[in-house]
């Protein structure tokens, strides 16, 4: 006679997977589209002082750990450019891990995994019984990955990291469908000579402030190298693409770069060329840059479509 055969398992329940993680020694957080906190276990609101029926976005959180001096311990002379420069790397892969410091003394080790739609898990670990020069080891390591991968003016990617994410999405099939866009500040040389290069460098750095402010967290804004900037907008259509071009095409117009020189208004070219399937992406660059050629070519402040 055989054996019985054991009662089969019953599935696993929504409330049961929730139970398990909030009880997890791992500090899980769920963020949507908007970088808005959507789901916190204990322990992740316990790490980084996330108060228990919040729901801020991720930047709001990273304030308010600068601004207490609880959670993520944060070093810089400039916070709004640490964030930007932070903001720059973050959700652009599909997968990601690095540590940190926490002002208790403790070290964590932080993966996101990022959805195509912009959707990203965020699992903390607490690492902090390695040893310290192992610990020391690890944080100079990561300093330089992140300094590798960064403009040093305006804290946004540089063009390693985006010839590496681009290479990435690609090998991967994440890519499509997106666009790309080259950008120039117009007349920028003109900057440099009549009002000095340090006002050039201040309005590098508020542009790129800017662009980091019009897109979205999946999007990447990167110094493509002097004064001219790419940015790479996932999941973009041609309909799509434009109201984005457009809001950044009008809060360049309206701003004010210069402290100094109040009455400074500039404005930018860009040409906008979306990545096909089977199409290089080297291929597709040089569709940007022709656009960008054509745009300011035709009298600059505006962007063509290659």
């Amino acid at each position: 006679m055989s054996a019985a055969s054991p009662p089969a398992s019953p599935p696993l329940s929504p409330d049961r997977l929730l139970e398990l993680i909030g009880s997890a020694r791992q500090g899980v957080g769920i963020f949507d589209e908007t970088d808005t906190l959507v789901y916190a276990n204990c322990f992740y609101r316990e790490l980084l002082h996330v108060p228990e029926d919040g729901r801020p976005t991720w930047k709001d959180i990273l304030r308010a750990n600068h601004r207490e001096q609880s959670g993520t311990r944060i070093e810089t002379q400039d916070f709004d450019d640490w964030l930007a420069s932070a903001a720059s790397r973050r959700g652009k892969l599909p997968f990601r891990a690095f540590e940190a410091d926490l002002h208790d003394g403790r070290w964590v080790h932080v993966t996101e995994t990022t959805l195509p739609n912009g959707w990203m898990l965020c699992v903390l670990t607490d690492i902090t019984e390695l040893g310290a020069d192992e610990r020391t080891l690890r944080q100079q390591r990561d300093l330089a990955l992140r300094a590798a991968l960064s403009d040093p003016l305006t804290g946004l990617s540089n063009r390693r990291h985006m010839h590496e994410t681009l290479a990435t999405l690609h090998a991967s099939q994440q890519l499509h469908p997106a666009a790309i866009v080259l950008l120039d500040i117009d007349h920028f040389k003109r900057v440099n000579d009549t009002l000095g290069h340090d006002q050039g460098d201040l309005l590098l750095k508020q542009f790129a402030r800017l662009l980091q402010g019009e897109v979205r967290q999946k999007d990447l804004a990167c110094r493509w190298g002097g004064e001219e900037f790419l940015l790479l907008l996932r999941d973009t259509t041609p309909a799509a693409a434009e109201p984005i071009l457009d809001r950044i095409f009008q809060a360049v117009r309206a701003s004010a770069p210069l402290p100094q020189q109040p009455q400074f208004r500039y404005t930018c070219s860009a040409g906008l060329a979306f990545i096909w399937p089977e199409e290089t992406v080297h291929a597709a660059l040089k569709r940007a840059d022709e656009a960008l050629y054509a745009a300011k070519g035709g009298g600059r402040n505006r962007w063509v479509t290659c």
